[in-house]
């Protein structure tokens, strides 16, 4: 029988579209939950005592040797050190190798006409603002309950979410990290089932039972 139970220290909505952000300390886990399925959630994370220490894609790449982000991933920062670990998903995979839209890539993808829509890259530099960083703070980033099949030929598609209603994610933190997200606006391709919906997230810490 365990003897160890936890105390939430945050619990919060977070509406279609918007960012989000806050500092998950150490020890602490942060579960992301995708309220109503097939939600993508574009998320940065930095060292929160210093952020020129941010999350790496490539390092994460390298360390797991999987294109894919699932349980037991350590998220891995430039500096080569795991920012927060990845203990509890119910979705499977998720990606990391597409980065985050943005109203230019929307130009290119989708038509000039889409320029104006807002977009993850937007709601990044939004909470980034908020503690001194801006457009090259930005980088490689985690994409949450996103389906981008890697073909044979090395072409990424992102196809429609295989998260359920509920689906989850727990990322424990192995330092304190200012997490960054964006509960992805996207309506061109089926990343968001083209209709983008609110997600949960919770901060919660272990306690003595």
């Amino acid at each position: 029988m365990s003897n160890v139970s936890s105390s939430v220290v945050l619990d919060q909505v977070v509406p279609a579209r918007a960012p989000w952000s806050a500092v998950v300390k150490k020890g602490q886990t942060l579960r992301i939950i995708d309220l109503e399925s097939q939600q993508a959630v574009d998320a940065l994370f930095y060292n929160a005592n210093a952020y020129s220490e941010r999350y790496s894609a490539q390092e994460t790449v390298i360390a797991q040797g999987s294109a894919y982000i699932g349980k037991g991933t350590g998220l891995y920062s430039n500096e080569g050190r795991v920012l927060m670990t990845l203990v509890e998903d119910t979705c499977g995979r998720h990606d990391t190798l597409a980065g985050a839209c943005s109203c230019e890539s929307n130009t290119v993808r989708f038509g000039h006409e889409t320029k104006y829509m807002h977009a993850c890259r937007e709601n990044f530099l939004i909470e980034v603002g908020k503690y001194g960083m801006g457009k090259r703070d930005i980088v490689g980033n985690v994409n949450f309950f996103m389906n981008v099949p890697v073909l044979e030929n090395g072409e990424l598609v992102i196809d429609d979410g295989l998260s359920d209603p509920g689906g989850y994610v727990d990322l424990l933190a192995e330092m304190d990290t200012l997490v960054v997200l964006s509960n992805c606006p996207q309506v061109n391709n089926p990343c968001n089932g083209f209709v983008p919906t609110p997600i949960r997230v919770i901060i919660s810490e272990a306690v003595p039972a």
